[in-house]
């Protein structure tokens, strides 16, 4: 069965499965547009140029019917719901054909992507937990995929987490603001590492029972309340804010594990989904609960894996089958034939040897490989790569990044040598964890808490990847990268070379690597002295 699912709005996603297979999943800010972007008519082209022939089934994922125009609203399944019956059925034209039409909510999407993508086997009971801007609960899946909801723990979680570095924020104007940005979260996670202190002040107390209190939205503007407390507008620098969100995030992950201790079965399985589901140190807390067999979380936990849980919602209901093959490279390949000024570069054959040699002499290059990652994560084949050891390093990154000097890099690591150097004798192939670094020699990639949220790799996972790795270990004796996302700022992976080639000149690269071929940058003063070094094994050809 081939089935064609789309989530139009917030974090636009198409996803495409064939016989149980994620074919593709193309999502909307991908291609340098800007993040959470809705789908665009481009995107429709590029999920048709992915098609060999007409669907069997065309999905939509549900969404808020105040956002949905009068004439699709009896067609579209709405925000929230569980049971079969919120699912809509029907039939649809699609290019020429008549297709089966099929919606379910997006609360649905959320765990049936959770489930479908996980390594439980069909039939296997466990938990969810599903925690985003809007919904903060807990569900039991029985052996029949039936949903039941334990409990609506706390609304709003991400929305109210992001709420607190807004708080915080003189730039933000809380007055008129209907939502929290949606980039805050993920930044007050970077925060959060730098507390030093566990036990909040009366007045901190006051606001984080604002904070969390149980109503169904906060608005930012509702903040005017807390203007006279020492936080609002104290800036994101003030050490005793840092302390403080440190504290918040402590308490929001309590409520959710209180609960779970007093009501739920130890020894089962858990899911996490829902944009709450990429805070890697809520994630590695729940595994070190000891209270679930195992913990999942799918690297496209927030709404861009929207698409494919309908997609395998959709799946499940023609088919009885709730579970997909998939692979995290499933976006679109790369686009090499743009023009670009190749005269800039001085171009080579890929050689890893060489590639690794320029990483460890402080060359700092854009990698790129096939198809691009699903998710928010740069796993490798939209990354940016740079020597791990020194902290100037890290420093350079967020000001190729244009992001703040407090955000972490994420180190990259060989599968077989991340017990060494992060204590994870795990696989961990998708950046969701963080792990203990125990070296002082990774001070790029070393968080201010002595933590990095790392990825591993192995030659079945990224080959090519893989490949550098073991070349950058043999100069260095460290299988260790830097690897942060290949973006510009506020917007989604590159996946043009005009692109590529524009982003390297302007944010000083010193150049890029696509797969066979590399291209380093004439004019870096970087590249320029490493050709001057007596051991250089660069040549362009």
């Amino acid at each position: 069965m081939k089935i064609l699912s789309f989530n139009p709005g917030h974090d636009g996603a198409f996803a495409y499965l064939e016989d149980g297979h994620l074919v593709a999943s193309i999502e909307a800010e991908k291609h340098s547009r800007y993040r959470h972007s809705p789908l665009s008519v481009a995107d429709v082209f590029n999920v048709l140029g992915e098609l060999k022939e007409v669907p069997d089934v065309l999905c939509r994922g549900g969404w808020w019917p105040s956002d949905t125009h009068l004439s699709e609203q009896h067609f579209l399944a709405g925000y929230h719901g569980i049971s079969n019956s919120d699912i809509i059925v029907g039939q649809k034209r699609l290019l020429g054909k008549t297709v089966e039409y099929f919606s379910s909510s997006h609360e649905r999407s959320h765990l049936l992507c959770a489930f479908g993508t996980s390594n439980l086997p069909k039939g296997t009971p466990c938990y969810a937990l599903l925690w985003e801007g809007v919904i903060g609960s807990f569900y039991k899946i029985d052996s029949e995929l039936n949903l039941t909801k334990l409990a609506d723990v706390m609304p709003e979680p991400g929305h109210r987490y992001a709420l607190l570095y807004g708080l915080a924020d003189p730039t933000f104007d809380k007055s008129v603001a209907e939502f929290s940005r949606f980039s805050d979260a993920g930044k007050l996670m970077a925060l959060a590492s730098f507390s030093k202190r566990s036990k909040p002040s009366d007045e901190e107390e006051k606001i984080i029972a604002f904070l969390m209190q149980d109503c169904p939205h906060l608005k930012p503007k509702e903040c005017e309340v807390l203007r006279h407390c020492q936080h609002y507008n104290v800036g994101l620098d003030d050490p005793e804010f840092r302390n403080f969100a440190g504290i918040v995030s402590d308490r929001i992950f309590d409520r959710f594990y209180h609960f779970a201790e007093s009501n739920m079965k130890r020894g089962m399985p858990l899911l996490i989904t829902g944009g709450c589901g990429l805070n890697c140190d809520w994630n590695t807390k729940w595994k070190e609960t000891s209270l679930f067999s195992e913990v999942f979380v799918s690297p496209v936990a927030n709404d861009s894996g929207s698409a494919i849980g309908t997609a395998i919602d959709a799946q499940f209901h023609f088919t009885g089958n709730p579970k997909i093959d998939w692979n995290v490279y499933t976006g679109l390949e790369f686009i090499a034939n743009d023009a670009f000024d190749v005269s800039l570069f001085d171009e080579y054959e890929t050689n890893y040897a060489t590639i690794a040699d320029m990483l460890a002499s402080n060359l700092i290059i854009g990698w790129v490989n096939g198809r691009y990652e699903i998710g928010p994560r740069a796993l490798g084949n939209r990354s940016i790569l740079a020597s791990p050891f020194q902290d100037s390093t890290r420093v350079r990154l967020n000001e190729i990044k244009q992001r703040e000097q407090y955000r972490p890099i994420a180190p990259v690591c060989l599968e077989e040598d991340a017990a060494r150097w992060f204590g994870c004798n795990h696989p961990s192939p998708f950046m969701l964890y963080t792990q203990r670094v125990s070296t002082d020699a990774l001070a790029a990639v070393t968080h201010v808490n002595g933590t990095a949220r790392i990825q591993t790799v192995s030659s079945v996972t990224n080959s090519h990847l893989h490949e550098l790795l073991m070349a950058f270990k043999a100069r260095t004796g460290y299988g260790v990268l830097c690897n942060t996302s290949l973006n510009f700022k506020g917007r989604g992976f590159i996946n043009n070379v005009a692109d590529l080639s524009a982003y390297t000149i302007e944010h000083n690269l010193d150049g890029f690597v696509i797969e066979g071929r590399s291209y380093m940058l004439k004019s870096s003063t970087n590249y320029q002295a490493y050709l001057r070094m007596p051991n250089s094994t660069a040549g362009p050809t």
